[in-house]
């Protein structure tokens, strides 16, 4: 078994048909199936249903495709790795991140590390937190930022988080022309009763509101919802409600104002997770400690009502 055929049975697997896979990765079609046969040789197990317009995975081809997957993503990275050490190349880094951090930590950690490294390549993912777990285990992703939660901190022992900020979610409302207007915070039972954007089920915070508002027997007024976090931003801008969101996310925007929740305040915990049972690159080892630095500075921000996790 070799890399090449491995790459054969995922490419078919993705496809579904052996003469477009064989066209995509600029092989004669014999010499693909070939590649195929001699892989479930070697494993001893038929990897393909085979039928005419309709190529689907055997249960022995399901159980490898995430290993092989895997295996590949691992290859690339140790490729990479080499050119790093060689000389050949400055690197590359995978990074993903929440929909939320994507518009609040990730800008400043991104333009901070094009800065120090310019040579280096970066790939940015955006997804919910579940699915940044998946791509990083399944060694498509270097490092994820994630939100993190007690039920989430079992899931693989083979990721490494580590908890950085503690970060308040708040309500955020138009800046000007609201009725909220002097009221510098608001019980959960008070943001019940007001009109409320909510966003998209992928959301971290849709599930986060969504328990909270459930825990304290209360049903929210939600007139939007399904939207995503800038759809959300602008509606509120234009009056049509109030939504909860990140403290963060507020930054550089003056056309908003927040205001807090108390009874009860709801916080959210940001980590950085990774893979423990691989190297990581050298690129990958600097964007971290960049990320690390740009969370240090963001908690000693005056207004950005997040503190380093674990320091209250």
């Amino acid at each position: 078994m070799n890399l090449e055929q491995l790459q054969s049975f995922v490419e078919v697997a993705r496809i579904g048909h052996f003469t477009r896979a064989a066209a995509h990765l600029h092989l004669a079609q014999p010499s693909l199936s070939r590649q195929i046969s001699t892989l479930e040789s070697d494993l001893g197990a038929e990897l393909f249903h085979r039928a005419r317009g309709n190529i689907t995975l055997t249960d022995a081809g399901e159980s490898l495709l995430p290993l092989a997957k895997r295996m590949l993503a691992d290859a690339e990275t140790v490729r990479h790795e080499m050119q790093e050490l060689a000389g050949l190349r400055k690197g590359r880094v995978r990074i993903g991140a929440t929909p939320t951090l994507c518009l609040s930590l990730v800008p400043d950690v991104v333009t901070a590390f094009h800065a120090a490294y310019p040579g280096i390549d970066l790939h940015l993912t955006e997804q919910g937190s579940r699915g940044l777990l998946e791509e990083l285990a399944g060694g498509t992703l270097d490092l994820a930022l994630i939100v993190t939660d007690e039920d989430r901190s079992a899931q693989t022992s083979s990721l490494q988080r580590i908890p950085l900020l503690t970060e308040e979610l708040v309500v955020v409302t138009a800046a000007s022309g609201d009725r909220l207007s002097g009221r510098i915070s608001l019980t959960l039972a008070e943001l019940a009763t007001l009109p409320q954007i909510t966003y998209h089920q992928s959301y971290d915070l849709r599930e986060a509101t969504t328990q909270a508002f459930a825990s304290a027997g209360l049903r929210p007024n939600i007139i939007l919802e399904g939207s995503e976090m800038d759809a959300v931003l602008r509606c509120v801008e234009r009056g049509l409600g109030v939504a909860v969101v990140p403290a963060m996310v507020l930054l550089d925007r003056p056309a908003l104002r927040s205001i807090r929740l108390e009874s009860p305040a709801l916080s959210r915990t940001i980590s950085l997770a990774r893979r423990s049972d691989v190297s990581v690159t050298k690129a990958a080892k600097a964007m971290q400690r960049i990320i690390m630095d740009t969370a240090h500075t963001l908690a000693g921000s005056s207004d950005s009502m997040c503190s380093l996790y674990g320091a209250g």
